[in-house]
């Protein structure tokens, strides 16, 4: 991770790799049949006809100021269709910019729905995501547009149209990233657009609910949306960020997406029905090797969780009665750290836990002292020393986790 304590970066971690990728993009990037690319925190993709080109996706704001340009050296030809493939910003920032009365705005019926609650909810959601991906994906003012385009045309399942001798279908994906999602489908080229139905990672852990703070996406319902683009036997898929290619190789890695998640939902709810604590699962559940996604973007453990929530709700019966009330386990502290005779022994077992190689259970005992005594220096310390050991664990892997980790030892310092 290359960095001092509290100044831990997302070096060497491919999806803020492509988040970032197009800082320095020249030119529009060829991606055949006609079809051109512009990097950014969510990729466009400009599909030139003789009559007009259609984009899918606006990208956010600043990565849209660079795309028409981009694409302006590569077709004279004007923008008929603007296709969005789903509510988030990274797809819908940049809209302004490519927008004009000649030109049609094209969206699932959601995705009103999906904006109103998303600004209903902006600060709430922004905060999260500064948290962890502040310092990748610019600031507010470079995602976000200036004014709200409104879609022209809103669609259902699926609708489909032609322009400059191509054929255009839009498929209703409402298990990726948002309700609304939908892919392009090019049906006589055998080319998906998808946007960020696998999030940005192609053969990762799809992730069913963000530490940002997003809905819950529903497990089946994303493998219903994997099997509806498997079923219609892409040669090449363009995702938010990646371009995948070859036929037999797209049909066995959507098979194993579709069964890992698939084996992922039924162990937990085999679990659940066997009466086995939530974290339980989370630590036992493991796919065969043969379904081994990766988890740089979800991770398989809070898929479980997830999917546990998306059918039980808030309530965990394992935390006892307690959970039913809005008193914090943070308020009984005091008396904790009085009974152990302060701040000191509490520090002190952590310090010991966190030398053991349990960093775990030092920040639960830390979270007490801190509760208890919040400027206490030594407790700040001690924490920070357990999350460095965790982070050391985990190997920083996953963004969210390094990130979140990173955040939290940034608090310590405060």
């Amino acid at each position: 991770m290359g960095d001092s304590p509290g100044q831990i970066s997302s070096e060497g971690l491919k999806v803020a790799g492509m988040v970032q990728s197009g800082r320095n993009q020249a030119e529009a990037i060829d991606r055949g049949h006609g079809i051109y690319e512009n990097q950014g925190i969510g990729n466009s993709y400009l599909v030139t006809t003789p009559e007009g080109n259609v984009l899918v996706n606006a990208g956010a704001l600043k990565d849209a100021r660079r795309g028409r340009e981009l694409f302006a050296t590569v077709s004279d030809q004007p923008i008929r269709y603007i296709v969005l493939t789903q509510s988030h910003a990274n797809q819908f920032g940049g809209l302004e910019i490519y927008k004009t009365p000649e030109n049609q705005v094209i969206a699932h019926r959601n995705y009103p729905e999906d904006r109103r609650y998303t600004e209903a909810l902006s600060e709430h959601y922004r905060r999260g995501s500064r948290r962890i991906f502040s310092g990748m994906t610019g600031s507010t003012e470079d995602i976000m547009p200036t004014r709200e385009v409104a879609p022209d045309l809103l669609i259902d399942e699926f609708h489909a149209f032609e322009s400059g001798g191509r054929r255009f279908e839009i498929h209703w994906t409402p298990g990726g990233e948002t309700r609304s999602a939908v892919i392009v489908w090019l049906p006589w080229d055998k080319i998906a657009i998808v946007g960020n139905l696998f999030g940005p990672l192609f053969g990762n852990h799809p992730n069913l609910n963000t530490m940002r703070g997003d809905k819950p996406r529903w497990a089946l319902q994303f493998i219903g949306s994997v099997k509806k683009l498997r079923a219609l036997g892409p040669e090449q898929i363009l995702t938010g960020h990646e371009d995948i290619r070859g036929g037999e190789r797209i049909q066995r890695e959507l098979t194993r997406i579709i069964d890992a998640v698939q084996w992922v939902h039924d162990k937990t709810i085999e679990g659940m029905n066997a009466g086995i604590e939530l974290r339980t699962l989370m630590r036992d559940i493991r796919t065969p090797p043969e379904l081994t996604l990766t988890e740089e973007y979800g991770k398989l453990a809070w898929n479980v969780r997830a999917i546990w929530h998306e059918y039980t709700g808030w309530f965990d019966p394992s935390r006892g009665t307690t959970e039913l009330y809005g008193v914090p386990p943070s308020v009984v502290a005091p008396a904790i750290v009085e009974l152990s005779g302060g701040v000191e022994p509490v520090i002190a077992k952590a310090r010991e836990f966190t030398a053991v190689g349990k960093p775990l259970e030092a920040l639960h005992l830390l979270d007490i002292a801190l509760a208890a005594q919040p400027d206490s220096a030594p407790g700040r310390e001690a924490k920070k020393a357990a999350l460095q050991r965790l982070l050391e664990q985990t190997g920083g892997n996953n963004l969210w986790e390094r990130m979140w980790i990173a955040a939290a030892i940034r608090d310590t310092e405060v």
